[in-house]
């Protein structure tokens, strides 16, 4: 497959230099061809979401919310299509692959259902015969940048709420998720979409990412990856007074307390650790035991690690896959050097299944670690955990909250007292009592405090309000 940009309703194969898409399950394997636009790309891109907002704006939220239905059918025909080229290009086993487009289709059914909702409210006026009123309006043209490792879901949440309040788009995916958003273009232009509302431009931030954040007009920019990026694209934002969203980094933590139920936190933790290869940031990297069932846990924790089935993406029983990268390979590995080198391992997965050439690598779980260690407190992002133990509930709730990240956080109890100290005093904004810290419900708001956030939410009503601006009305009728 070859990746193409989708501008005001029409293909094009840009010509700014072009590279092989290589399967990470399989590195002899050629998924597709990348083709990388210049920055007059962008510049057509924002004229042709400009010219689109002038009737998008102004259509009716039902007829907005039809588009989205029709959006959500055409995606969910084409899922094991879509499933299978995203696993392929970024490794992602496909039962995951295909879970993550069940919640594309119903994130643009949720907010198909939201283009007939109420989006004011009446406030009383301190005159009489005046009506006083809020309304909920369109930003106009927003850029949204996507990252590699939920290459369907998190696209799908922030264009849905956009478009279905208003505005039109200017998407630039990460390059190594590039033909799975071309993919799911197509699927738009098979549902009708009208020209110019989402407009895909594939290439590289240093060539394109900059001219869209610095000279283009936009109105609004959604940004989901790595907190330096984050940073700068919030000091261009806020000196251009670009309304912005950033979504980060995580290094969340899993509490589990004397009294938790052993099997079920032992499940979940793993579970939020070595899914996705840990390429996730709402990921569980830490895991603070209290000591009263430290040696019982940590014994279970390895049993269960030591059976976890790492394979290619495209086997159905893979419970990880490689690594989605070369480069994110040598990252990752570099950590693993480090937890050989310096810290006790305590739990290890088995190799990969069969002769393979991809970018494995087997779940770790490192221990012997004080607060401050590099392992501890440095976003990984990949299949490596590491394990603190507390003395008690109050050093296992000061341990994660040593971090400059608050994404997500969880607790395994049955003390309700517990519990709710926990939802209280932990600064993360995604706090769960015997759940894993990733898997938050696409209804719900999704972000973080400190490090992972710019204080705003995605996903969930919260994502309309970021989307749009409040206009007070107010009429006389004496």
């Amino acid at each position: 497959m070859n990746s193409r940009n989708w501008i005001g309703g029409e293909w094009i194969k840009p010509a700014a230099g072009e590279f092989a898409v290589i399967n990470p399950s399989n590195t002899k394997e050629q998924v597709g061809v990348l083709h990388l636009s210049d920055p007059s790309q962008v510049i057509q891109a924002e004229q042709a979401a400009r010219e689109a907002y002038a009737s998008w704006s102004r259509m009716s939220g039902s007829d907005r919310a039809g588009h989205l239905d029709r959006m959500a059918d055409v995606l969910e025909s084409k899922s094991d299509d879509v499933a299978l080229l995203a696993s392929m290009e970024m490794g992602k086993p496909i039962a995951e692959m295909r879970g993550e487009l069940k919640r594309g289709v119903n994130l643009l059914r949720y907010y198909a259902a939201e283009g007939v909702r109420a989006s004011g409210e009446v406030i009383p006026s301190s005159e009489q015969n005046v009506l006083q009123y809020t309304r909920k309006v369109p930003l106009g043209v927003a850029g949204i940048i996507t990252p590699w490792n939920f290459p369907v879901a998190i696209p799908i949440w922030k264009i849905a709420p956009a478009l279905i309040s208003g505005n039109t788009v200017i998407w630039k995916p990460a390059e190594l998720a590039s033909l799975t958003a071309t993919r799911l273009a197509e699927v738009f232009a098979e549902a009708g979409l009208p020209p110019g509302v989402i407009n895909l431009v594939v290439g590289k931030g240093s060539q394109i990412g900059n001219v869209l954040l610095e000279e283009i007009p936009l109105d609004a920019l959604s940004f989901t990856g790595s907190t330096s990026t984050g940073l700068n694209i919030a000091q261009i934002c806020a000196k251009r007074n670009i309304k912005y969203q950033t979504e980060m980094g995580g290094k969340n933590a899993a509490i589990v307390l004397n009294d938790a139920d052993l099997e079920t936190a032992v499940r979940l933790v793993v579970s939020g650790a070595f899914r996705s290869a840990g390429q996730k940031c709402t990921a569980t990297s830490r895991i603070i035991v209290e000591s009263g069932i430290y040696e019982t846990f940590i014994e279970a924790l390895s049993q269960a690690v030591s059976q976890i089935k790492l394979a290619p993406a495209l086997d159905s029983k893979a419970y990880l896959g490689p690594v989605a990268s070369a480069s994110q390979y040598e990252t990752v590995m570099s950590y693993v050097h480090m937890a050989n080198e310096e810290a006790e391992i305590l739990a290890q997965g088995p190799p990969v299944t069969g002769d393979q050439e991809g970018y494995y690598i087997r779940p770790l779980v490192a221990g012997g670690l004080n607060a401050g260690h590099p392992l501890i407190q440095e976003e990984i992002f990949g299949p490596v955990a590491a394990v603190l133990e507390a003395a008690d509930f109050d050093e296992a709730v000061s341990l994660c909250n040593q971090s400059i990240y608050g994404l997500s956080a969880s607790l395994f109890t049955q003390n309700l007292s517990y519990a709710h100290r926990f939802l209280d005093e932990v600064r993360a904004g995604m706090v769960r009592v015997n759940q894993e810290t990733a898997g938050v419900e696409y209804q719900s708001p999704f972000g973080g405090m400190k490090l992972s956030s710019s204080h705003t939410r995605e996903q969930g009503q919260a994502a309309l309000d970021f989307y749009t601006e409040l206009k007070t009305c107010a009429i006389s009728y004496r």
